[in-house]
């Protein structure tokens, strides 16, 4: 529950939870993180998945990292846990699959979608509610649920690209396209390059959907050289604001048409897919041409049917747009739907975007010290009845995603002894909390270097800094000479 998940963080200057050497690795090289299967973490068997046998129980040599500080300004250490560990902790009918009992979520959120959906077309109407500025209110209210029912929706067909919804993967990706192509999202498409988010997560050469941008991103971006950012005055509130509304509200068609927020190395594609190719628009990166670089030949029938999928929607909008008027759908189905994007870009930023947390260079990250650096969250009755519990046990989902849902918090519960001071929730204040979350990210992680004065294997762990004065301090560099 919340109270006793808030263990990761303290007041905002004085988080609690500190990190140690590894004692695993896991093969990283490119070859190896092009595994399109969407089961990508281990499960009991070791030949169950092919994360499993990347997985060694052996310990390398420890490193020395030296001091790294985070951006709250405590020391951090990376684990010291082997995913032997976490998997061994699990008990094993956590990882036991009900096609019925997840069939029954699906019929439930549907139920719920087509009852608000009646109610308010019955009733909220001029001859039940005259006064027109209270039925814009109601009809405001009912795109909000709707998008929570939506959401939900999308969890579940979240479930089904990891194999999590049920035993049969042809069930699995049936209903996954079903679902999926009825909110706008490119199934197949979204579950290959999801999956290899997994197999690379805080990896800032090849994670697949949340990279942060380095110092010299960050400082290009704003028209700056490197070493100005330590001397930069402090990012207005307004434009904060401003970001994070175009954030939510354009990020995850941006993401899908741009990649705007994976990595940009296509060149390293493995069959030469991604020459000349880069993320913004007109790069040619994107989740809707079979041919880009985000996936092998072997997958552009899928990539196919995704956009097959989407088209069977659109035209069936298309139709109801013209048969019943579009302003009707755009209160109908639109809103509910920009809710839905909303909520689906705010839960992933913030599962992976904190003050607390690390990203690694390829030389320095593995799987365990990627899947730990992800936070878990709360979002109260929402988050665990509505929206399947996925804000509240990503931490758990990133090590093990085949384990579904409605296993997930027990299942939490038994790696906790393992993760220790490495595990990091953020559970204050609940809903609240999570909303606030998303201000204070925004305006504490603006981008990642190493810690100030770092040598050696200490510059491949990078943490958020920024010039807004909060936390540690940008590493003030020297000019580079000319």
């Amino acid at each position: 529950m919340a109270s006793s998940t808030t263990s990761g963080l303290a007041a905002s200057k004085k988080p609690s939870l500190r990190r140690n050497p590894t004692s695993t690795t896991i093969d990283s090289d490119w070859t190896s993180s092009a595994v399109v299967s969407p089961i990508d973490s281990p499960r009991p068997s070791a030949s169950s998945t092919s994360l499993s046998s990347l997985a060694s129980d052996d310990a390398p040599a420890r490193k020395s990292y030296g001091k790294l500080i985070d951006t709250y300004g405590n020391e951090f250490q990376v684990p010291d846990f082997t995913i032997k560990d976490i998997r061994d902790a699990i008990p094993k009918h956590c990882f036991e699959r009900s096609a019925i009992r997840s069939l029954s979520y699906v019929a439930r959120d549907i139920v719920c979608l087509a009852t608000t959906f009646y109610i308010w077309n019955t009733f909220v109407t001029p001859e039940y509610i005259p006064a027109k500025p209270m039925r814009v209110v109601l009809w405001a209210v009912y795109t909000f649920i709707q998008g929570l029912f939506g959401t939900g929706l999308w969890v579940l067909a979240h479930e089904c690209g990891h194999g999590a919804f049920s035993p049969s993967k042809r069930l699995n990706d049936f209903v996954g396209w079903i679902l999926h192509s009825s909110l706008l999202v490119p199934y197949f498409s979204w579950q290959i390059s999801h999956s290899k988010h997994h197999k690379a997560t805080g990896n800032m050469e090849r994670d697949m959907v949340f990279v942060p941008r380095t110092r010299e991103d960050h400082a290009t971006r704003i028209g700056r050289l490197v070493h100005e950012l330590s001397e930069l005055t402090e990012e207005t509130p307004v434009y904060t604001l401003l970001h994070l509304i175009g954030q939510q509200s354009i990020g995850w068609w941006n993401y899908l048409l741009t990649n705007v927020t994976g990595h940009n190395n296509h060149e390293k594609q493995r069959e030469g897919r991604g020459k000349g190719k880069r993320n913004g628009f007109g790069g040619g990166v994107n989740h809707f041409d079979p041919r880009s670089p985000l996936y092998e030949n072997k997958d552009s029938h899928l990539i196919v049917l995704s956009d097959i999928g989407l088209t069977i929607t659109v035209s069936v909008l298309v139709y109801l747009g013209n048969t019943f008027g579009w302003s009707n759908m755009f209160v109908w189905y639109f809103l509910p739907y920009m809710w839905v994007n909303h909520w689906l870009v705010a839960i992933t930023y913030l599962q992976h975007t904190d003050p607390s947390l690390p990203h690694y260079t390829e030389e320095e990250w593995n799987f365990v010290r990627g899947a730990a650096a992800t936070i878990d969250r709360e979002f109260g009755f929402i988050g665990r009845h509505l929206f399947h519990g996925i804000i509240e046990t990503h931490v758990l989902h990133h090590y093990v995603s085949s384990i579904p849902f409605y296993n997930a918090d027990e299942a939490t519960e038994a790696i906790k002894p393992v993760m220790g001071r490495h595990y990091r929730a953020d559970t204050r204040e609940g809903p609240v909390g999570f909303i606030k979350a998303l201000w204070k990210s925004a305006r504490w992680c603006q981008w990642v270097e190493p810690t100030s004065g770092a040598e050696g294997p200490a510059k491949g762990v990078l943490f958020f800094r920024n010039h807004n004065g909060l936390g540690a301090a940008p590493a003030k560099l020297q000019p580079v000479a000319q």
